[in-house]
Protein backbone atom coordinates (compact mmCIF):
# COMPACT_ATOMS: atom_id res chain seq x y z
CA UNK A 1 0.00 0.00 0.00
CA UNK A 2 1.12 3.77 -0.78
CA UNK A 3 0.34 4.94 2.90
CA UNK A 4 2.11 4.44 5.58
CA UNK A 5 -0.34 6.30 8.35
CA UNK A 6 -3.88 5.57 9.43
CA UNK A 7 -6.06 8.21 8.23
CA UNK A 8 -9.45 9.59 8.77
CA UNK A 9 -11.63 9.53 5.78
CA UNK A 10 -14.78 11.40 5.74
CA UNK A 11 -17.02 9.64 3.00
CA UNK A 12 -19.94 10.69 1.29
CA UNK A 13 -21.98 8.90 -0.67
CA UNK A 14 -20.75 5.41 1.30
CA UNK A 15 -24.26 3.44 1.17
CA UNK A 16 -23.75 3.39 -3.07
CA UNK A 17 -22.19 0.61 -4.82
CA UNK A 18 -18.78 1.98 -4.89
CA UNK A 19 -19.40 3.74 -1.18
CA UNK A 20 -19.25 0.37 0.16
CA UNK A 21 -16.78 -1.34 -1.25
CA UNK A 22 -14.19 1.56 -0.78
CA UNK A 23 -15.55 1.77 2.73
CA UNK A 24 -14.94 -1.78 2.83
CA UNK A 25 -11.47 -1.75 1.42
CA UNK A 26 -10.51 1.57 3.71
CA UNK A 27 -10.91 0.16 6.47
CA UNK A 28 -9.52 -2.94 6.01
CA UNK A 29 -6.23 -0.81 5.40
CA UNK A 30 -6.59 0.33 8.44
CA UNK A 31 -8.12 3.81 7.88
CA UNK A 32 -11.01 5.66 10.27
CA UNK A 33 -14.25 5.78 8.23
CA UNK A 34 -16.71 8.44 9.01
CA UNK A 35 -19.58 8.06 7.12
CA UNK A 36 -21.93 11.01 5.94
CA UNK A 37 -25.65 10.42 6.41
CA UNK A 38 -29.04 11.61 5.49
CA UNK A 39 -30.74 10.51 8.09
CA UNK A 40 -29.65 10.81 12.17
CA UNK A 41 -26.25 9.60 12.94
CA UNK A 42 -26.44 5.88 14.79
CA UNK A 43 -22.56 5.75 16.21
CA UNK A 44 -19.85 7.47 16.11
CA UNK A 45 -18.39 6.00 12.67
CA UNK A 46 -21.76 8.39 11.14
CA UNK A 47 -22.42 11.83 10.90
CA UNK A 48 -25.46 13.12 9.78
CA UNK A 49 -25.87 16.31 6.99
CA UNK A 50 -28.23 18.01 4.78
CA UNK A 51 -26.46 19.09 1.37
CA UNK A 52 -29.72 20.35 0.12
CA UNK A 53 -29.59 22.40 3.20
CA UNK A 54 -26.20 22.91 3.05
CA UNK A 55 -25.33 21.23 6.56
CA UNK A 56 -22.58 19.45 7.48
CA UNK A 57 -20.30 19.39 10.43
CA UNK A 58 -17.80 21.86 9.61
CA UNK A 59 -15.63 20.97 12.17
CA UNK A 60 -15.73 16.74 11.21
CA UNK A 61 -14.51 17.57 7.94
CA UNK A 62 -11.40 19.93 9.44
CA UNK A 63 -10.59 17.17 11.16
CA UNK A 64 -10.61 14.82 8.18
CA UNK A 65 -7.34 13.93 6.73
CA UNK A 66 -9.11 12.95 3.64
CA UNK A 67 -12.93 13.86 2.42
CA UNK A 68 -14.00 11.54 -0.49
CA UNK A 69 -17.39 12.34 -2.10
CA UNK A 70 -19.32 10.00 -4.09
CA UNK A 71 -22.84 10.90 -3.47
CA UNK A 72 -25.29 11.70 -6.39
CA UNK A 73 -28.73 10.63 -7.64
CA UNK A 74 -28.11 7.16 -9.83
CA UNK A 75 -27.37 7.37 -13.19
CA UNK A 76 -30.14 5.18 -14.04
CA UNK A 77 -32.97 6.69 -15.29
CA UNK A 78 -35.81 7.66 -17.34
CA UNK A 79 -33.62 9.93 -19.99
CA UNK A 80 -36.42 11.36 -21.43
CA UNK A 81 -37.65 13.03 -17.66
CA UNK A 82 -36.92 16.63 -16.47
CA UNK A 83 -37.12 15.95 -13.03
CA UNK A 84 -34.14 12.84 -13.34
CA UNK A 85 -32.18 14.60 -15.34
CA UNK A 86 -32.11 17.70 -12.84
CA UNK A 87 -31.43 15.36 -9.63
CA UNK A 88 -28.86 14.15 -11.65
CA UNK A 89 -27.06 17.39 -11.53
CA UNK A 90 -28.04 19.13 -8.32
CA UNK A 91 -27.29 16.00 -6.19
CA UNK A 92 -23.84 15.59 -7.73
CA UNK A 93 -23.15 19.63 -8.19
CA UNK A 94 -24.96 20.21 -4.68
CA UNK A 95 -22.90 17.61 -2.49
CA UNK A 96 -19.71 18.60 -3.96
CA UNK A 97 -20.03 22.52 -3.12
CA UNK A 98 -21.14 22.05 0.28
CA UNK A 99 -18.08 19.76 1.02
CA UNK A 100 -15.73 22.41 -0.83
CA UNK A 101 -17.02 25.12 1.43
CA UNK A 102 -16.64 23.16 4.55
CA UNK A 103 -12.96 22.04 3.40
CA UNK A 104 -11.92 25.93 2.28
CA UNK A 105 -13.31 27.24 5.67
CA UNK A 106 -10.93 24.58 7.48
CA UNK A 107 -8.07 25.97 9.19
CA UNK A 108 -5.92 23.44 7.52
CA UNK A 109 -7.89 22.26 4.33
CA UNK A 110 -8.23 18.22 4.12
CA UNK A 111 -7.22 16.45 1.28
CA UNK A 112 -10.69 16.62 -1.16
CA UNK A 113 -11.16 13.22 -3.76
CA UNK A 114 -14.09 14.30 -5.45
CA UNK A 115 -16.38 12.24 -7.97
CA UNK A 116 -16.43 12.85 -11.43
CA UNK A 117 -16.85 11.29 -14.77
CA UNK A 118 -15.37 10.26 -17.75
CA UNK A 119 -18.30 12.03 -19.65
CA UNK A 120 -16.18 15.26 -18.52
CA UNK A 121 -14.39 14.70 -22.30
CA UNK A 122 -17.06 14.62 -24.72
CA UNK A 123 -17.06 12.89 -28.01
CA UNK A 124 -13.06 13.00 -28.97
CA UNK A 125 -13.62 10.07 -32.27
CA UNK A 126 -10.60 7.79 -31.76
CA UNK A 127 -7.82 10.73 -30.03
CA UNK A 128 -6.40 9.09 -27.00
CA UNK A 129 -7.83 10.83 -24.32
CA UNK A 130 -5.04 11.50 -21.17
CA UNK A 131 -6.15 13.78 -18.47
CA UNK A 132 -4.31 16.83 -20.36
CA UNK A 133 -7.52 16.30 -23.09
CA UNK A 134 -10.30 19.60 -23.30
CA UNK A 135 -13.70 18.89 -22.84
CA UNK A 136 -16.11 19.44 -25.88
CA UNK A 137 -19.57 19.69 -26.93
CA UNK A 138 -22.93 20.08 -24.97
CA UNK A 139 -24.46 16.52 -23.78
CA UNK A 140 -26.11 16.56 -20.59
CA UNK A 141 -23.56 14.34 -19.19
CA UNK A 142 -20.94 16.60 -20.16
CA UNK A 143 -22.12 19.61 -19.10
CA UNK A 144 -22.81 17.91 -15.79
CA UNK A 145 -19.42 16.64 -15.04
CA UNK A 146 -18.05 20.89 -15.68
CA UNK A 147 -20.39 21.82 -13.16
CA UNK A 148 -19.26 19.17 -10.52
CA UNK A 149 -15.68 19.70 -11.25
CA UNK A 150 -16.25 23.68 -11.07
CA UNK A 151 -18.43 22.79 -7.39
CA UNK A 152 -14.95 22.01 -5.80
CA UNK A 153 -13.58 25.21 -7.21
CA UNK A 154 -13.74 26.57 -3.19
CA UNK A 155 -11.47 23.97 -1.95
CA UNK A 156 -9.42 24.73 -4.79
CA UNK A 157 -8.76 27.86 -4.20
CA UNK A 158 -8.20 27.04 -0.43
CA UNK A 159 -5.19 25.85 -1.50
CA UNK A 160 -6.09 22.56 -0.64
CA UNK A 161 -4.89 19.12 -2.79
CA UNK A 162 -8.55 18.41 -5.02
CA UNK A 163 -8.18 14.90 -6.83
CA UNK A 164 -11.08 14.17 -9.53
CA UNK A 165 -12.06 11.23 -10.00
CA UNK A 166 -13.19 10.62 -13.63
CA UNK A 167 -14.86 7.41 -13.47
CA UNK A 168 -15.71 5.28 -16.24
CA UNK A 169 -18.83 2.32 -16.34
CA UNK A 170 -17.58 -0.28 -13.46
CA UNK A 171 -18.21 -3.57 -14.74
CA UNK A 172 -19.33 -5.85 -12.55
CA UNK A 173 -22.19 -8.97 -12.88
CA UNK A 174 -24.03 -7.24 -10.10
CA UNK A 175 -24.57 -3.14 -11.19
CA UNK A 176 -25.10 -1.17 -14.04
CA UNK A 177 -24.70 -1.48 -16.90
CA UNK A 178 -22.61 -5.08 -16.99
CA UNK A 179 -25.99 -6.40 -15.08
CA UNK A 180 -28.02 -5.41 -18.06
CA UNK A 181 -25.77 -6.49 -20.78
CA UNK A 182 -25.14 -10.01 -19.88
CA UNK A 183 -28.72 -10.72 -19.02
CA UNK A 184 -29.25 -8.79 -22.66
CA UNK A 185 -26.51 -11.13 -24.81
CA UNK A 186 -27.42 -14.34 -22.95
CA UNK A 187 -30.88 -13.93 -24.72
CA UNK A 188 -28.80 -13.65 -27.85
CA UNK A 189 -30.34 -9.82 -28.36
CA UNK A 190 -26.61 -8.78 -27.82
CA UNK A 191 -24.52 -6.88 -30.71
CA UNK A 192 -23.06 -3.66 -31.72
CA UNK A 193 -24.42 -0.14 -31.17
CA UNK A 194 -24.16 2.45 -34.10
CA UNK A 195 -21.23 1.59 -36.00
CA UNK A 196 -19.41 -0.20 -33.20
CA UNK A 197 -16.18 1.93 -33.83
CA UNK A 198 -16.61 4.50 -30.94
CA UNK A 199 -15.00 3.57 -27.66
CA UNK A 200 -16.50 2.38 -24.72
CA UNK A 201 -14.10 3.81 -21.66
CA UNK A 202 -14.71 1.03 -18.93
CA UNK A 203 -12.96 -0.21 -15.29
CA UNK A 204 -13.77 -3.25 -13.65
CA UNK A 205 -14.86 -3.11 -9.90
CA UNK A 206 -11.72 -4.48 -7.93
CA UNK A 207 -9.15 -1.85 -10.23
CA UNK A 208 -12.15 1.15 -9.19
CA UNK A 209 -11.65 0.22 -5.52
CA UNK A 210 -7.66 -0.45 -5.41
CA UNK A 211 -7.34 2.51 -7.35
CA UNK A 212 -9.21 5.23 -5.32
CA UNK A 213 -7.66 3.84 -2.50
CA UNK A 214 -4.20 4.24 -3.95
CA UNK A 215 -5.26 7.76 -4.71
CA UNK A 216 -6.83 8.42 -1.23
CA UNK A 217 -3.69 6.81 0.77
CA UNK A 218 -0.95 9.29 -1.99
CA UNK A 219 0.78 11.61 -0.37
CA UNK A 220 1.18 14.12 -3.86
CA UNK A 221 -2.03 13.02 -5.69
CA UNK A 222 -3.54 16.19 -7.33
CA UNK A 223 -5.98 16.79 -10.62
CA UNK A 224 -7.89 14.50 -12.45
CA UNK A 225 -7.42 10.88 -13.20
CA UNK A 226 -8.71 9.05 -15.64
CA UNK A 227 -10.67 5.64 -13.85
CA UNK A 228 -10.32 3.71 -16.97
CA UNK A 229 -8.83 0.52 -17.94
CA UNK A 230 -5.60 0.98 -19.58
CA UNK A 231 -6.22 0.01 -23.55
CA UNK A 232 -10.02 1.21 -23.95
CA UNK A 233 -12.11 -1.13 -26.36
CA UNK A 234 -14.46 -0.36 -29.25
CA UNK A 235 -17.77 -0.85 -28.90
CA UNK A 236 -17.50 -3.68 -31.74
CA UNK A 237 -14.35 -4.88 -29.25
CA UNK A 238 -16.47 -5.01 -26.50
CA UNK A 239 -19.44 -7.05 -28.20
CA UNK A 240 -17.38 -9.58 -29.64
CA UNK A 241 -15.69 -9.91 -26.20
CA UNK A 242 -18.99 -10.28 -23.84
CA UNK A 243 -20.59 -12.41 -26.49
CA UNK A 244 -17.89 -14.70 -26.08
CA UNK A 245 -17.49 -14.55 -22.40
CA UNK A 246 -21.43 -15.67 -22.15
CA UNK A 247 -21.27 -18.05 -25.25
CA UNK A 248 -23.48 -16.86 -27.53
CA UNK A 249 -23.86 -15.21 -30.88
CA UNK A 250 -24.47 -10.78 -31.01
CA UNK A 251 -25.44 -10.84 -34.12
CA UNK A 252 -28.23 -7.63 -33.73
CA UNK A 253 -27.34 -3.99 -34.23
CA UNK A 254 -28.63 -1.01 -32.50
CA UNK A 255 -29.17 1.50 -35.21
CA UNK A 256 -28.00 4.61 -34.56
CA UNK A 257 -31.11 7.19 -34.96
CA UNK A 258 -33.52 4.36 -33.16
CA UNK A 259 -31.13 4.52 -29.97
CA UNK A 260 -30.77 8.61 -30.23
CA UNK A 261 -34.93 8.04 -29.79
CA UNK A 262 -34.90 5.80 -27.20
CA UNK A 263 -31.98 7.07 -24.77
CA UNK A 264 -33.14 10.82 -25.62
CA UNK A 265 -30.26 13.44 -24.08
CA UNK A 266 -28.01 10.46 -22.53
CA UNK A 267 -27.61 9.50 -26.89
CA UNK A 268 -24.18 11.70 -27.40
CA UNK A 269 -23.05 9.38 -24.34
CA UNK A 270 -23.69 6.04 -25.78
CA UNK A 271 -23.08 6.91 -29.39
CA UNK A 272 -19.80 9.25 -28.86
CA UNK A 273 -16.40 7.86 -28.46
CA UNK A 274 -14.13 8.47 -25.76
CA UNK A 275 -11.14 6.76 -25.85
CA UNK A 276 -9.90 7.50 -22.35
CA UNK A 277 -6.42 6.12 -20.85
CA UNK A 278 -5.47 7.09 -17.58
CA UNK A 279 -2.10 8.10 -17.92
CA UNK A 280 -1.88 9.94 -14.21
CA UNK A 281 -2.68 6.27 -12.70
CA UNK A 282 0.38 4.97 -14.51
CA UNK A 283 2.61 7.85 -13.83
CA UNK A 284 1.93 7.79 -10.25
CA UNK A 285 2.94 3.79 -10.23
CA UNK A 286 -0.43 2.18 -9.95
CA UNK A 287 -0.12 -1.22 -11.64
CA UNK A 288 -4.11 -2.48 -13.36
CA UNK A 289 -5.60 -5.69 -12.59
CA UNK A 290 -7.37 -5.86 -15.62
CA UNK A 291 -6.26 -3.60 -18.42
CA UNK A 292 -8.01 -4.36 -21.30
CA UNK A 293 -11.63 -5.36 -21.99
CA UNK A 294 -10.99 -9.26 -21.79
CA UNK A 295 -9.69 -8.87 -18.15
CA UNK A 296 -12.12 -6.51 -17.24
CA UNK A 297 -15.06 -9.10 -18.06
CA UNK A 298 -13.66 -11.85 -16.68
CA UNK A 299 -13.03 -9.83 -13.56
CA UNK A 300 -16.66 -8.35 -13.74
CA UNK A 301 -18.46 -11.54 -14.68
CA UNK A 302 -16.49 -13.66 -12.11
Amino acid sequence: RVGRMSLHVVLAGSSGFLGTHLREELEGGGHRVTALVRRPAEGPDESSWDPGAGKVDRELVASADVVVNLAGSPTVGNPHSRKWSTELHDSRVGTTKVLADAIAAAPHPPYFVAGNAVAWYGDHGAAELTEAADSRGHSLMTNVCRDWQAAARPAVDAGGRVVFLRTTPVMHRSSAPLQQLRLLFKAGLGGRVGNGRQHMPMISLRDWVAATSYLVEHPTADGPFNLCCETTPTNAEFTKALAERVHRPAFARVPGPALKLAAGRLAPEVLGSTNGRPQALLDLGYEFADPDVDSVLASGLS
